[in-house]
């Protein structure tokens, strides 16, 4: 089964249950994650594997940092306002349009 993303790079989401947001630098085509990390999702959110999953660069209102997130536990950012996340300056470009530009030789 081919699947596709439907959140694209530089494209700021946020969580479907918890008080975070995130620029998605990176996708997985499916689950490529420790069985410990998936353990510890608890059981009435915890996502299928064979969907896409976002590396994102997280924030919330204390701190930033790294997240890894199912599709299904993610939605658009309609805010239009920046991550506060230090590494997001290396890897993108301007914030156009609620979405970040992503330079042509960061990713092949």
């Amino acid at each position: 089964m081919s699947v596709s993303a439907k959140f694209k790079l530089g494209q700021i989401v946020r969580h479907r249950y918890y008080s975070f947001r995130g620029v998605v630098f990176d996708v997985d085509p499916e689950f490529n994650n420790s069985e410990e990390w998936y353990d510890a999702i608890p059981d009435d959110i915890r996502p299928r594997k064979d969907q896409p999953f976002y590396h994102l660069l997280a924030e919330n209102e204390k701190t930033s940092y790294v997240a890894y997130v199912s599709e299904q536990n993610l939605m658009p950012d309609e805010t239009g306002t920046p991550i506060d996340h230090p590494a997001v300056t290396r890897l993108f470009g301007d914030l156009e349009d609620g979405q970040y530009t992503v330079p042509s030789e960061q990713f092949h």
